[in-house]
């Protein structure tokens, strides 16, 4: 049973400045709602109540945004908003969320480092802070439906163009069933001709706690910090690895182009103002095409 969920939250976000300077890009918002509210939402859909986000300097609005906020909580109520207030009290109540810094940005296999007290010897799983999953059952739920099943580590992947590739971690190995896959290569950010596969890491794994020796032993890799990809590559010479094909849609909030498009689905999305909203996309397209 999967009972701990660990969001990474440590990046400078360096591709949102100047908007990252003094706040977490896990912070911007999509529309009204933080980038990490929705993960964090994720696993507790996926019946995983207790959370390790692993932050940094400079993220300390991530811990104000789930905490309660009694001031504004008041103001709610004498103004009767109860929506809204019954919206802001969810917040605090929503997990048991805890809060680890990494004391330096080395990469996300030494962020996932830092959950090894929290975690112990059972497994748990791992949401990247800056990556937005749309399903009907939760893709944690999917990879721990995998996990009960072959009780060994599974990735999220996706497929992505052949010339996107170097973009990603990317996986190849055995297809066992429909979207379940018995790893046998990974490789972090390969060139198109080296690439096992074009199935590309998605930002969601379960880890056995057999990933922390493996960390241990890992050396710095891209862009000089330590690669989980490089980590699980050791942990693959130790045990199976599976990847699950996710059923949905990822949404990389990790650039602006992305960001901007994933803003558009998601007020499509929604009630309130997604007919009026369309319309306007419509005016603005055909006055770009004249």
């Amino acid at each position: 049973m999967i009972r701990k969920a660990v969001i990474p939250a440590a990046g400078l976000g360096t591709r949102f400045l100047p908007a990252t300077k003094a706040q977490p890009k896990e912070m911007l918002p999509i529309i009204d709602t933080p980038t990490i509210q929705y993960v964090v939402q994720e696993a507790v859909d996926s019946g995983i109540e207790d959370i390790l986000i692993i932050s940094g300097k400079g993220k300390r609005a991530i811990e104000d945004h789930f905490d309660r906020n009694f001031e504004l909580e008041a103001r709610l109520e004498e103004k009767e908003d109860e929506a809204l207030y019954n919206e802001i009290r969810r917040l605090g109540d929503m997990a048991n969320i805890h809060f680890v810094r990494q004391k330096e940005i080395k990469g996300l296999g030494d962020a996932i480092y830092y959950a090894r007290f929290h975690t112990g010897n059972e497994p748990f799983a791992v949401l990247l802070g800056d990556t937005v999953m749309s399903s009907v059952i939760p893709v944690t739920q999917q990879l721990i439906d995998i996990y009960e099943q072959y009780k060994a580590s599974v990735l999220a992947v996706e497929e992505v163009p052949h010339d996107k590739v170097s973009r990603y971690g990317i996986v190849g190995g055995k297809p066992l069933a429909d979207h379940i896959m018995e790893v046998s290569d990974l490789v972090e950010k390969p060139a198109p001709d080296q690439a096992p596969s074009n199935l590309a890491i998605a930002g969601r794994y379960i880890l056995t706690p057999e990933i922390y020796k493996t960390l241990e032993q890992t050396p710095r890799g891209k862009g000089n910090e330590v690669q989980l990809t490089d980590a699980m590559r050791i942990l693959l010479k130790r045990e199976c690895i599976y990847s699950h094909t996710i059923e949905g849609k990822r949404y990389d909030i990790g650039n602006k182009l992305d960001f901007l498009k994933t803003t558009v689905e998601f007020a499509l999305r929604r009630r309130e103002f997604a007919a009026p909203f369309l319309e306007f996309l419509k005016e603005t397209v055909s006055q770009h095409q004249d």
